[in-house]
């Protein structure tokens, strides 16, 4: 494993206590940076804590909630200046067609991964600029990218997702801040507990690199993006489809 430079860094990653997040929160530590982890499961939370050790502070946190992220930030400002930032935490919803798609939990969707990746940015932006640095990577979709049938809750909230990035990039450019996202392919995380065998093998079989992508792989990535290497990159979309899509 290269070991990317990020000592003396403080990230925050929504969803860190499970699956991407807390790949990325792992590598994150082992390139020497401190991380506060934000999710709604303490149980995990607890674990994940106990796994990455004194480098990782954790906080309970609803992302679709205003006023609880805006204390977590607070709360967080007491660890170190946030530099890093990644928005991991999300839902899948369930598989239905369109016109028949539960209207609450269509809102439940967009709160979460919409709605919490605007808030969470809105948080932590005013600190980087006031500090003109920081490095953003929001976790959108190829189903933002390609839309995926019975699923169209989760696929408009992740291209919202690409839309809010290459807007909050633009806005930064004047900064050195790089907002970027990632759009990756089905990954095996527990978010798959959240539809079916399908659904799953329906997404597999888009993949040319035939099996899905190991979290790890997308670690490796973002840890290029958030770290001072990236100076020039921002309002970016970064694939991690196995070929899937190539635009």
């Amino acid at each position: 494993m290269n070991k990317i430079d990020l000592n003396n860094q403080h990230a925050v990653v929504t969803g860190g206590a499970q699956g991407l997040g807390f790949a990325m929160a792992k590598r994150f530590v082992a390139s020497g940076a401190t991380v506060t982890l934000w999710d709604m499961d303490e149980e995990r939370l607890a674990s994940a804590k106990q796994e990455l050790g004194e480098a990782a502070s954790t906080i309970f946190v609803d992302v679709s909630d205003w006023d609880a992220v805006d204390a977590a930030r607070s709360e967080t400002d007491g660890y170190g200046d946030i530099s890093i930032l990644v928005n991991s935490a999300g839902i899948a919803g369930p598989a239905a067609p369109l016109d028949v798609y539960d209207i609450d939990m269509w809102k439940k969707v967009m709160d979460i991964n919409v709605n919490g990746t605007f808030y969470v940015n809105r948080a932590i932006v005013p600190g980087m600029k006031t500090r003109n640095y920081g490095r953003i990577v929001n976790i959108a979709s190829v189903a933002g990218k390609e839309g995926n049938p019975n699923a169209a809750a989760y696929s408009a909230s992740k291209a919202a997702v690409i839309g809010l990035t290459k807007s909050l990039g633009k806005e930064l450019a004047e900064y050195d801040i790089a907002v970027n996202c990632i759009s990756p392919a089905t990954a095996q995380t527990r978010i798959l507990e959240q539809i079916t065998a399908e659904q799953i093998e329906y997404m597999r079989s888009r993949i040319p690199r035939g099996r899905l992508l190991e979290v790890d792989e997308a670690a490796a990535m973002v840890a290029w993006l958030v770290s001072k290497e990236n100076s020039f990159t921002t309002a970016a979309t970064f694939d991690l489809s196995g070929g899937r899509t190539t635009f």
